[in-house]
């Protein structure tokens, strides 16, 4: 995918609860976590990063319920992006071989990351919907057509159409639906 958000979280020795909890705080905050289908949709990868070993990782996964992808820091990329002392979110864009930097929030403001629209509105590309002022060239698409359910969005994120009639004219969906009443 073109964006990637990536949270350092606290989970590795030192840390209270280790190993059997990740800090509480970025508990908290992956317990929060929106469906990552729905950031997919908009070429949008949420991952943590931790120091943990990934056999931890994956054992306090499972035993919370987290599906994020979760990765072990093993060099210096937390000390690089200003988040080896503290929690935060990096977001990244990809322009074809480069990778820029474009957000970083730690402290206050941190903890109240988690829906698909706090993540999609750190991102360089935003929403991606018509309404917001965006350079030539962004990618964007009607508001709420690009919406769908979580286990329905295909390779091109396309909703289903019946959603979509809906949305774009409630009023002749609302027809439709009572004419199949009759």
């Amino acid at each position: 995918r073109r964006q990637l958000i990536v949270y350092r979280a606290f989970f590795e020795p030192g840390v209270f609860g280790w190993p059997e909890h990740a800090c509480r705080g970025c508990s908290l905050g992956a317990d929060q976590v929106t469906h990552l289908a729905h950031l997919n949709a908009r070429d949008t990868t949420l991952a943590y990063a931790s120091r943990a070993p990934q056999k931890d990782i994956e054992r306090l996964k499972a035993r919370m319920g987290w599906n994020m992808p979760w990765y072990t820091i093993t060099d210096s990329f937390d000390t690089d992006f200003g988040v080896n002392e503290w929690h935060g979110h990096n977001a990244f864009i990809r322009d074809g071989e480069r990778v820029f930097r474009t957000y970083f929030i730690n402290n206050r403001g941190d903890e109240a990351m988690g829906t698909t629209w706090s993540y999609l509105d750190l991102t360089a590309l935003g929403r991606q919907e018509e309404w917001e002022d965006s350079p030539e060239g962004y990618p964007q698409t009607p508001r709420y057509k690009w919406w769908n359910w979580h286990d329905n969005y295909g390779a091109e994120a396309s909703p289903d159409p019946n959603w979509v009639d809906i949305i774009t004219d409630p009023q002749e969906a609302a027809r439709k639906r009572n004419a199949a009443k009759a």
